[in-house]
């Protein structure tokens, strides 16, 4: 039951990011939009979950560069405004 549920974790990750690129590449988004960020952040933790689970250590150290980008990205632009929506 544990397997199943971090594997559904790892899928809305990849789901996530893979969402937040589409839209940034399809320029539906900006690269500075607090939305796209938001998608890095939750793709990269679930990815870290599902990662760590399986002992992926470089899977796991690459989504914790990814996640803490977009965490600082959006405790930067709160006190800057530099992300629109």
């Amino acid at each position: 039951m544990m397997t199943l549920l971090i594997d559904g974790v790892g899928w809305l990750g990849a789901a996530a990011l893979i969402l937040a690129y589409a839209l940034v590449s399809s320029k539906r988004l900006s690269g500075h939009a607090l939305p796209f960020q938001l998608l890095n952040l939750v793709g990269g933790v679930c990815l870290i979950i599902n990662t760590l689970y399986y002992k992926a250590y470089p899977s796991s150290f690459l989504n914790l560069v990814w996640a803490i980008i977009a965490l600082a990205t959006i405790i930067r632009s709160g006190s800057s405004r530099q992300i629109k929506e």
